[in-house]
């Protein structure tokens, strides 16, 4: 063995020590602003059903809608992926695979809607709704037919709706906890927020639930809605979107981008408002970037054609759907929202296929890298870890098997829940 070569420096250890105190407080500032993304599953559409109309059989009730639009309009794995231009070697594992997940759990979340989809009632109506939809979300918990994820999504709190707004939430929350508690998968979402203000002014609302409940702090989270043009650039010209994400205090959970208020709101005409407007791409990719690194969501919008009608027009709305859902998966746009159960057969369709086409590739790329195989592709820590988050989202919406994914890797799913950790600092591993 040859002698060790010395190492020659310049600087006394004072400097080192001098640097890192003052970057004290930045090293602080970094890991509360910027915790990465929890790691836990993420639903890859939100259905919004109106708070009059949600039933105990609501979620049954898409699903089965969703089968029979499948069963009338694409009856076979071939005619499906023929509409939708599938690849031929995954038109059987794609279309069986949206064929269970309708059977097995059709909606992944739902938000019972005294919004724009509820509008105006007599106080006394909305409370009574708002109490019913408590009671509904707790037996579907309690039953087991709830969907991974549900809540509410009530009123702005702009002047003229905000005390219904306040009053909503306190019953849905009240009646959820006279229940028996929040359930894990509650989810709630502010929406038409403009200023930061107005994110501030929730979290004192449910700071104060909290503490009248005896909960833990920041037990309840809600994801913030844009559908304004000010929710992105603010009158002094800064990004208003982040302020909102830091007046949180650590407790938006997402951001999610509504087509058709935002279109509006910047001038497009109803002909033309889409979630592939270059409005709509400006607005969701400032979100996107305000975003990253905070463990804070982006959700796309929706299309308000809906798949009806004669079988032509049906595949046609499917063909639309199906597109826009594959152009924001591939702009790392992993959740968006449905409005008719008849969008639920695209919406898989287009995230199996998504996970299923790379599934090969990404598996041979991760495990070239745990086992420093090389390959044709040199990735770093930060890939990988983006490999791993693929797919992870792919097996929990169903379009991969863990065992697979564990085959082609060599990697379990306890292994890939570590390394995606935004806790762990590197992506160091053991062959195995």
């Amino acid at each position: 063995m040859g002698q060790q070569e010395k190492v020659a420096t310049s600087l006394a250890g004072a400097v080192s020590e001098e640097i890192s105190a003052s970057l004290t407080a930045v090293d602080a500032e970094l890991a509360r602003r910027y915790p990465g993304d929890p790691g836990t599953r993420q639903p890859v559409h939100t259905v919004y059903v109106p708070g009059d109309t949600f039933t105990v059989d609501t979620i049954r009730s898409w699903g089965d809608q969703a089968l029979r639009a499948l069963d009338e309009h694409a009856p076979d794995a071939a005619s499906f992926a023929a509409v939708l231009g599938i690849p031929d070697e995954l038109a059987a594992p794609v279309h069986d695979r949206v064929h269970a997940k309708l059977e097995r759990e059709p909606v992944e979340d739902l938000r019972i809607d005294f919004e724009d989809g509820y509008g105006p009632r007599p106080d006394a109506e909305e409370d009574e709704a708002a109490a019913r939809a408590a009671r509904l979300v707790s037996e579907a918990y309690e039953n087991g037919t709830a969907a991974p994820y549900m809540g509410i999504r009530m009123k702005c709190l702009e002047a003229a709706v905000r005390d219904r707004s306040i009053r909503t939430t306190d019953i849905f929350l009240t009646g959820l906890m006279q229940a028996g508690g929040l359930p894990d998968g509650l989810v709630l979402t502010l929406p038409k927020v403009t200023y930061p203000e107005q994110v501030t002014a929730f979290v004192r609302l449910l700071e104060a639930f909290e503490q009248a409940h005896g909960l833990p702090a920041g037990r309840l989270g809600f994801e913030i809605q844009i559908e304004t043009s000010q929710s992105i650039l603010a009158a002094d010209g800064t990004a208003a979107v982040a302020r909102m994400i830091d007046a949180a205090r650590g407790r938006a959970t997402g951001l999610h981008y509504g087509t058709f208020d935002y279109s509006a709101c910047v001038g497009v005409s109803a002909a033309y408002q889409a979630s592939d407007h270059p409005a709509a791409d400006h607005a969701k990719a400032v979100m996107q970037v305000a975003a990253a690194g905070t463990g804070v969501r982006v959700s796309d919008g929706s299309t308000n054609v809906l798949p009806v009608g004669p079988t032509p027009q049906v595949h046609e709305a499917w063909r639309l759907h199906y597109g826009l859902t594959r152009r924001a998966l591939a702009r790392a746009y992993y959740q968006g929202w449905d409005m008719h159960p008849g969008h639920l057969p695209t919406r898989y369709a287009a995230v199996y296929t998504f996970y299923r086409e790379g599934l090969e590739q990404a598996a041979a790329r991760l495990a070239a890298y745990v086992a420093k195989a090389g390959g044709d592709v040199m990735d770093e820590p930060a890939t990988a870890k983006a490999l791993i988050s693929y797919l992870l989202r792919g097996i929990d919406c169903g379009a991969l098997d863990t065992a697979e994914v564990a085959r082609l890797t060599g990697l379990t799913r306890a292994e890939l829940d570590a390394f995606a950790s935004p806790r762990r600092a590197d992506l160091t591993v053991t062959a195995p």
